[in-house]
């Protein structure tokens, strides 16, 4: 089992940033984990934000996000560094990992984290 902690949310202004991070515990990354960071917004679908896997040499990032958010690994925890944030990035943040490389579907991701939420005002 593997046990996920997101924290960092809050709210924050139109162009500003955040940085939300994950801390795992239990059986946690062997060579072929990955892990995530999905959101859901008011009213929409779970969907898809950056992943990285175990060794933190390869990342994927959603195209909304692309050029704003980075994400990076220590040890057993990762970040998501948000910048430039805009409204529609309000949603609720969650992390996730899954025993195997970078795939983007929710459903494919095994260990969820309880998510923080991020408000951004315009």
């Amino acid at each position: 089992q593997v046990q996920l902690e997101e924290s960092g949310g809050g709210l924050v202004q139109a162009g500003g940033s955040l940085r939300l991070s994950c801390v795992a515990s239990g059986r946690t990354f062997n060579q072929y984990s990955s892990m995530a960071w999905f959101r859901q917004g008011p009213g929409k679908e779970r969907e898809f934000v950056s992943a990285i896997n175990w060794n933190g040499i390869h990342t994927e990032f959603a195209d909304s996000v692309k050029g704003r958010f980075t994400i990076s690994k220590d040890n057993a925890m990762i970040h998501l560094q948000m910048n430039s944030l805009e409204p529609d990035d309000t949603a609720v943040y969650y992390c996730a990992s899954r025993p195997g490389p970078i795939i983007t579907p929710a459903r494919e991701y095994d260990y969820w984290g309880q998510g923080t939420q991020v408000t951004v005002s315009s």
